[in-house]
């Protein structure tokens, strides 16, 4: 009995390759399962908003310390 060795080649690369592929797709399945259960029953919480760094009484500062920081590296 002869068998050709090109078409055994060619059924276990797609077997090989169809258990990849298998493999990947169960993967993404799982990890979208997984976010969106974690998404759900576990949310981020919610932070309380922070005032902005320069708050009307710093400007001056933030000014005064922006224009020697320019003026710093022009000379420099």
């Amino acid at each position: 009995m002869e068998t050709n060795l090109i078409v055994e080649g060619f059924k276990f690369m797609a077997l090989g390759m169809g258990t990849v592929f298998l493999f990947l797709l169960l993967m993404i399945l799982v990890m979208n399962v997984m976010s969106s259960f974690i998404h759900r029953f576990l949310p981020e919480p919610v932070e309380a908003a922070t005032p902005p760094p320069a708050a009307p009484g710093n400007k001056a500062k933030v000014v005064a310390a922006i224009t020697a920081a320019i003026k710093h590296h022009r000379e420099g």
